[in-house]
């Protein structure tokens, strides 16, 4: 059994919901204490639990101690095959998108074919975004053999949640391989989404992009921004999210959510300034990809190389759990990593 301190690097949810994740991947046994310890609000919340339990729905075996506000629970994956049709309802606001991620490694390298429905919050702060997993992770991963196809359903925002989106996922029968991203090149265009729900009468998409469109024509940018005013949601609420395509195929992505009394003209112009910093990094992967994409490339029969913005804590943490789970080895080197891909301890 793989024993984790939570509180180790991180110590967000990610360490519970990527750890789980590998252990169900790898058939490896795994028990974590101190989950969370570091947060305002130990221990395991809603979304955490529906997480792990989503893995052993996947793979079956049992689990112990995955209840909200548990600090230690274990997991002994079983060697059931994903297959069919599965939903799933976080029950709250926490991030069905952070659910999807977590599962979606798993489902590409061990399933046979995989639709999921996914209920919960979609748009918030401090979790990833649809529109960035939809545009951004899943093209790049597309690229390193990943099949699969996102679709927004309804949007949910905090408090209430209730979005829903659906992925389906294709089995890669020929394992996953290495991508190399070490030069960004020039911009060759800007796009972008602008989403409000039940606030069209205050015009809060246009006002979003008009702020970022202005931020972005002061830097000698022009950029095209969709507009949609849903009416689907459970509440009203905003997101907003800034593309740029670059010249050796690289896609940085920037993004926000609405809040009480935040202003559309703020989200729109933070989101703005947000992406001229990814693109004056010069990285190849923005702030959001550069630790998502790490279970992707430990998972890859070869070398992947990226340039990440910074070596965050979420970069750190992805390191250390695909060494403890697969042996995978990595160089860092100010901005560049490369990590060294090994296949040979997925379960079959």
């Amino acid at each position: 059994m793989i024993g984790i301190d939570g509180s180790l690097y991180s110590g967000s949810g990610s360490v519970v919901r990527q750890a789980v994740a590998y252990a169900g991947l790898t058939c490896q046994p795994v028990r974590i204490w101190n989950a969370r310890a570091r947060r305002p609000h130990p221990g395991l919340r809603p979304q955490h639990v529906r997480a792990v339990e989503a893995v052993r729905d996947l793979v079956g075996g049992a689990l112990e101690g995955a209840t909200v506000g548990s600090r230690t629970l274990a997991f002994s994956p079983g060697r059931l095959i994903p297959e069919g049709r599965y939903a799933w309802d976080v029950g709250t606001a926490g991030s069905a998108t952070a659910l999807a991620l977590a599962v979606l490694p798993l489902l590409v390298c061990r399933g046979r074919g995989v639709e999921l429905e996914i209920r919960g919050g979609l748009f918030q702060d401090s979790a990833p975004s649809v529109f960035h997993l939809q545009h951004v992770l899943l093209p790049l991963v597309g690229r390193v053999g990943v099949d699969a196809e996102l679709e927004l359903v309804r949007p949910g925002y905090t408090p209430i949640g209730g979005g829903i989106i659906r992925l389906i996922v294709h089995p890669a029968p020929h394992g996953l391989h290495p991508v190399t991203l070490d030069q960004p090149g020039n911009v060759r265009s800007l796009w972008g989404i602008a989403l409000s729900s039940h606030l069209e009468y205050r015009h809060v998409s246009a006002r979003m992009a008009n702020a970022a469109g202005g931020v972005l024509a002061a830097e000698g940018f022009d950029v095209e921004i969709e507009q949609r005013n849903d009416l689907t949601a459970a509440q009203p609420g905003a997101a907003f999210a800034l593309f740029a395509d670059l010249t050796h195929g690289v896609r940085l992505g920037a993004d926000g959510a609405g809040a009480p009394h935040r202003r559309a003209e703020h989200i729109g112009a933070t989101v703005a300034r947000q992406l001229l910093h990814e693109i004056a990094s010069g990285a190849t992967t923005d702030r959001f990809t550069a630790d998502q994409i790490l279970p992707f490339a430990a998972l890859a029969s070869g070398d992947s190389i990226f340039r990440i913005p910074s070596v965050t804590e979420h970069v750190t943490t992805g390191l250390w759990l695909a060494s403890l789970f697969l042996g995978t080895g990595a160089r860092v080197t100010h901005d560049r990593i490369v990590i060294h891909g090994s296949a040979a301890r997925i379960a079959h």
